[in-house]
């Protein structure tokens, strides 16, 4: 185990993940600061993945008990959308990186991640980020000394709002997000994780609430 792995806390096995269900909050949120936002607007255990400051990798493997795997989807040169341009503090026009992935822990979809790296930030010995194929960007970041991380933002939209592809996700579902402007020798990075229908699978009290709840 590594050190970014030992450090990280153990998944709550016995929460409950509410997924699709738009009513599971008062409205929509479309990328707020996680600490601008009333806890009573985000289920405890969705705050604490949320919230959680250490590398999403390491908890995932943690959690598929070492079943965990990256699939890439797509990996291509374009511009960012509004939203992640104003994360970014660049324009809309600025030629990105973009790296789309899913997550997976025991053979399921449980994450879809999005990273968009500005083509200033390929430089120098970055210029690797563009060769990551199946490895996790998360495990890269955590083990950098230069890393350097901006608070958490949250979001709970439609699927199609937060950039999930539709051979990935129905656009109509409900899915909580979050995400991150990392930083590599000063240079930024923007990852977006969102929790697909799928996550939760690893809990053995999930099947069972949701049967209750029915």
């Amino acid at each position: 185990m590594t050190n970014t792995q030992a450090r990280i806390m153990k998944p709550n096995l016995g929460a409950v993940l509410p997924i699709s269900s738009p009513s599971q909050t008062s409205k929509t949120i479309l990328w707020k600061a996680l600490s601008d936002l009333d806890q009573k607007q985000v289920p405890d255990a969705w705050y604490d993945w949320l919230s959680d400051r250490g590398s999403l990798t390491a908890r995932l493997i943690d959690a598929s008990e070492n079943q965990f795997s990256v699939e890439v989807l797509r990996q291509y040169e374009s511009v960012p959308n509004a939203s992640e341009a104003i994360a970014l503090k660049i324009t809309i026009n600025t030629p990105v990186f973009i790296r789309q992935v899913i997550l997976c822990g025991k053979g399921k979809p449980w994450v879809f991640a999005r990273s968009v790296l500005p083509l200033p930030t390929l430089t120098g010995r970055l210029t690797a980020l563009r060769e990551l194929d199946s490895q996790p960007l998360g495990a890269l970041l955590f083990n950098d000394p230069s890393m350097t991380r901006a608070p958490v933002e949250a979001s709970y939209s439609y699927a199609s709002a937060l950039a999930v592809p539709d051979t990935v996700c129905d656009g109509d579902v409900f899915l909580w997000g979050r995400r991150s402007v990392f930083c590599l020798d000063q240079k930024p990075l923007l990852v977006s994780e969102m929790f697909l229908p799928d996550f939760g699978a690893y809990d053995k009290n999930h099947k069972h609430a949701r049967e209750e709840q029915a």
